[in-house]
């Protein structure tokens, strides 16, 4: 069954994600004048309560369409789940310092920091996605997806985006930078999230 879906982002990284996992018969399109509306604050303690406020609240950009919104990020065990709904603004949070270097790179470098005294072996991780489907500021469904992993010594890899150079899958021996685009789409925590809205989307919604 046909099925178009908004998705309030305009990151091409979550884009193509989300895309990738769609499949042929779902329309995945950025939600439309999305750089025009101001972005609502997020300040929730979880991705869950995030990921709702914001589905409500771009939904109501788009009356009768059924919109998507997510928050994601990576949980460290050894840091009790930081960085966590804080994760882009990992090091801003620290006070890390600057030195001119890029977002990402100054949140890699602060996970690094945090996690100088923990040792290999005891660096488990995920990449966490919460989805919330809404229309007209009413949430119909979320779903959540992730994908576990270690978090390196150092960076590797020159592929991906936010933490992918220090996320390493032990089954395919890389990191997440490390992967090429084709196989980091079957598995990654967005897809995985979207998959499992998608099917239950698919038993209670019409086209």
């Amino acid at each position: 069954m046909a099925m178009k879906l908004y998705i309030a982002t305009s990151n091409l990284g979550k884009l193509r994600d989300f895309a990738a996992a769609a499949g042929q018969h779902i329309t995945i399109e950025p939600l439309p004048g999305l750089a025009e509306i101001p972005a609502p604050p997020e300040n929730a303690s979880t991705f869950q309560q995030n990921a709702e406020e914001k589905a409500r609240y771009y939904s109501r950009y788009a009356p009768g369409q059924l919109v998507l919104a997510d928050d994601s990020g990576l949980e460290v065990d050894a840091l009790d789940g930081a960085p966590g709904v804080r994760s882009a603004r990992y090091a801003d949070d620290a006070n890390y310092p600057a030195d001119g270097e890029p977002t990402d790179a100054r949140n890699n470098a602060c996970l690094l920091h945090a996690l100088a005294q923990t040792p290999e072996g005891i660096r488990h991780g995920r990449y966490r996605c919460v989805l919330a489907a809404a229309r007209d500021g009413e949430i119909i469904q979320t779903a959540d997806g992730t994908v576990e992993g270690e978090i390196l010594l150092a960076p590797r890899g020159s592929s991906g985006f936010g933490y992918d150079p220090l996320f390493f899958l032990p089954q395919h021996h890389k990191t997440m930078a490390e992967l090429d685009a084709a196989t980091k789409l079957t598995f990654s925590h967005r897809g995985n999230a979207l998959r499992s809205l998608l099917a239950v989307l698919s038993q209670t919604l019409v086209s």
